[in-house]
């Protein structure tokens, strides 16, 4: 491979707005492949990848370079280098390069290799939480998912197209899926390629949606006519598979905090056809009283650590603090509390995240079964999701039942 200037330029630009600026690695991704439109679908995956790859190794990488916090464009250049030299690319004589230790960087690798924390690239908390909630043989083989690269999965909205028809859509197309059997909606691409771009995803016959993703809207065992209410709504991929799910039939009433959100959900509805979805900005307490005990199901896909998404989300591993995780825990107590009161007698609850540790996932869901409110749910069933076993995003579902 022959690296190019100004694509090289792009990646230093890109890393130092996520190392130095705090930028969220996929904003900083989509504004770079902007940059040059004479770049063709090589350069831009070459942008694209060579970032996600610098991000997900960033410890391992600076280790071997050297190099501290903040990293200055030199220090960059020589993250960039070792990256280069560990992938078998020949550096050109550029001034950046000059004196780059190639048999240095090779054996500093080999020596760090040995230690987890340097070999999956994460800090040091993250791989003493890991070992600690999930024990060290499951946490090494996690860890070691999570740093694979994310396979492009898409939800067949059924609303508008079959399996069968979207398929042969995107052959026509040079895209080619395979069908995951135990995933009724899922697509997997057999390579990457940018679906956001084709007029398939335009006309609204499917959404970009991890495998593991796909189970939670089928785990609350929605059907049309029902009132069910996404709690968490956010964007709003969950609530657009109910809304497939339930045929637009009923009533299905899209939560968030935040306005931004749901305005994002909106554009993604009439894409899609999903006419049944009602928006609610949760900006006080009476917007879940008016619903207690409304709702025949009620999902609270809860804020969590992500670490079920790391593969997804590599950025986040610099960003998460262990803080973060103690108080997202006590958001998630609260939220499972507040939000479940909307379940009316004979209704089921799912409480999800995209987190593997049981601190944010059965251990919060025994402890509100313990609660006032949680005495009146039974435990139905749970599935933990693990990426080294699934090949998917890490996730976690609870079904609970309201007694009547």
């Amino acid at each position: 491979m022959r690296l190019h200037r100004n694509l090289c330029f792009t990646v230093i630009d890109s890393l130092n707005f996520i190392f130095n600026e705090g930028q969220y690695a996929d904003k900083v991704v989509a504004l770079a492949l902007k940059k040059d439109k004479r770049w063709g679908s090589a350069d831009r995956k070459f942008v694209a990848e060579t970032i996600y790859e610098i991000v997900r190794w960033k410890r391992l990488y600076a280790e071997i370079a050297e190099v501290k916090e903040p990293y200055d464009r030199d220090n960059l250049w020589r993250i960039f280098a070792v990256w280069a030299v560990l992938r078998g690319i020949q550096l050109p004589d550029w001034k950046y390069f000059e004196e780059t230790p190639i048999r240095r960087i090779k054996g500093r690798f080999d020596e760090l290799s040995k230690t987890r924390k340097y070999r999956e690239s994460i800090p040091d908390w993250m791989d003493e939480i890991g070992v600690a909630e999930l024990g060290e043989k499951v946490w090494e083989k996690e860890i070691a998912a999570q740093n694979e690269q994310a396979k492009v999965i898409l939800r067949v909205n059924t609303l508008k197209t079959t399996k069968e028809k979207l398929r042969a859509i995107l052959f026509d197309l040079n895209i080619e899926t395979e069908v995951l059997k135990e995933y009724p909606d899922a697509l997997v691409l057999k390579e990457r390629a940018n679906v956001f771009l084709t007029d398939a995803f335009k006309e609204g016959l499917f959404e970009v949606q991890d495998a593991s993703s796909q189970l939670v809207a089928r785990f609350l065992d929605v059907e049309p006519g029902m009132r069910v209410v996404d709690t968490c709504a956010g964007a709003g991929g969950k609530t657009l598979h109910m809304a497939a799910l339930m045929q637009n039939k009923g009533q299905l009433i899209a939560m968030d905090l935040y306005e931004s959100k749901l305005k994002q959900l909106k554009i993604r509805a009439k894409r899609d056809s999903a006419f049944n979805i009602e928006y609610r900005i949760i900006d006080s307490t009476k917007v879940i009283k008016k619903l207690h005990e409304k709702a025949d199901r009620v999902l609270i896909d809860a804020p969590c650590s992500g670490l079920g998404v790391l593969k997804r989300n590599p950025d986040s591993k610099w960003k998460l603090q262990p803080e973060f995780i103690d108080n997202i825990r006590k958001t998630q107590a609260e939220v499972l509390e507040n939000y479940s009161k909307i379940v009316k007698p004979g209704g089921k609850l799912v409480y999800a995240t995209c987190s593997v540790l049981p601190s944010e996932n059965e251990e919060q869901v025994k402890r509100f079964l313990s609660t006032d409110i949680g005495k009146e749910f039974t435990f139905v069933k749970e599935n933990k999701v693990l990426a080294h076993q699934s090949g998917f995003d890490g996730f976690y579902m609870a079904l609970m039942e309201r007694k009547k």
